[in-house]
């Protein structure tokens, strides 16, 4: 093993980490300062972590608030690209990992450490995503990844580990589902999701109400822009966490933003999960929809096409890229029309565009009408369709004469 003085260790507290930082001790003979990021999973989580820290063996734990960062730096970037991975997913997990591993790397610097560390394993995706962001930003510190070292491969072997340790733990060997909270959603996997043919159970999900059990009124939410960025939420200014914490809590309660899917991870195989991301649907809803009345055809095309790079990029853990940073400022550019007021009404699971206005907006309901107009003669489609069509007609000409 690779000589190091002092590790810095994404910790969360959980059974992973907690056997980590006397492993790291153990094997490695050094200082283990422990990091934890808090990117809005929740009091319940963080509460006693600095405690469960230094009594596992941490010399210090820092714990940084990455919430208002997260959102404005991040999430709200991401949203203007319209990223969605393979159709479906959000990229809870994907956006957290930048801003986690940066802040990491920050506290490395800060306290001298030489080496970094995380508890990924090694059939995930999140250890690209980390090690990609220490290489781009501290190439020269030692990375540990303790899943791909020791000979530990179940949770019962971590128990067995902490109590030959007298190390204290709440975890036990039940547990069912793994999952990663962040201010933008909550994913589940494992348990009787591993089987693919097994219909979610109602303790899979944690953060939405069961569309079933939702209200019988729907609900609607107004969300404002200006130039891509969500301003206000029913007319209250809010800083971009805040108006995401308030969409989360509207939306959830009607059972918004539920998804179950089958995903191609990074490293190659397929995984299946549940994904609650409740404010995150109504906002992206909300935001193309805006787009849809400001953007013309060829430049949402062109939108489209940066958000299906982008979701690789982001689900790949490219972010500290030149391809993220292009990919980035084409959205921006195209954000700098999304202005305007989006109306979304919430119902039993279903999050559903209302009504729009734009000062940006290209729609004009004098060209659109199906009533009498001054602005359109008709006979000029002729013209167009005739030019359109032309290489069609000189290939169908071309056949006929040949025959």
């Amino acid at each position: 093993m690779q000589k190091v003085k002092k590790i810095v260790l994404a910790y969360s507290g959980g059974l992973d980490t907690s056997a980590i930082i006397p492993w790291l001790k153990e094997n490695y003979g050094c200082e283990v300062v422990a990091f934890a990021a808090d990117v809005g999973q929740g009091d319940e989580e963080l509460e006693g972590l600095h405690e469960k820290a230094i009594a596992s063996g941490a010399s210090e734990c820092h714990i940084v608030d990455l919430k208002e960062e997260f959102v404005s730096e991040y999430i709200f970037p991401t949203i203007t690209t319209g990223a969605v991975y393979e159709g479906e997913y959000l990229l809870g997990t994907s956006m957290a990992r930048p801003v986690i591993a940066k802040a990491q790397v920050e506290i490395a610097r800060k306290v001298g450490a030489d080496a970094l560390c995380h508890g990924c394993t090694g059939k995930g995706n999140d250890q690209v995503r980390f090690e990609s962001t220490f290489a781009a930003l501290a190439p020269d510190l030692t990375v540990i990844a303790p899943w791909r070292e020791w000979d530990m491969v179940s949770r019962e072997d971590l128990l067995a580990y902490l109590a030959e340790r007298n190390i204290p733990t709440t975890a036990s060997a039940t547990k069912i589902y793994s999952r990663d909270a962040n201010a933008w959603h909550i994913s589940h996997e494992g348990g009787e999701l591993e089987d693919p043919w097994q219909e979610p159970t109602k303790q899979v999900w944690t953060m939405t109400v069961d569309p079933e059990d939702a209200p019988d009124t729907p609900e609607r939410v107004t969300l404002s822009f200006n130039e891509g960025k969500l301003t206000h939420v029913d007319g209250e200014a809010l800083s971009p966490y805040q108006a995401l914490v308030k969409l989360n809590t509207v939306a959830a309660a009607h059972g918004v933003g539920r998804i179950d899917i089958v995903e191609n991870r990074l490293v190659g195989m397929k995984s299946r999960g549940c994904y609650e991301t409740p404010g995150g649907t109504v906002l992206l809803k909300a935001y193309k929809a805006l787009e849809t009345m400001v953007l013309d055809k060829a430049a949402l095309k062109y939108r489209e096409q940066i958000g299906l790079e982008f979701s690789h990029v982001m689900y790949d853990g490219r972010w500290f890229t030149a391809l993220n940073d292009a990919l980035l400022a084409g959205a921006a550019s195209f954000a700098k029309k999304v202005t305007g007021d989006i109306v979304v009404k919430l119902y039993k699971g279903q999050a559903t565009v209302t009504q729009r206005r734009s000062p940006n907006s290209l729609y004009s309901e004098d060209f659109a009408t199906f009533g009498a107009d001054d602005v359109y003669d008709q006979k000029h489609a002729e013209g167009f369709i005739r030019l359109f069509s032309l290489s069609s007609r000189i290939e169908a000409l071309k056949k006929q004469g040949e025959q």
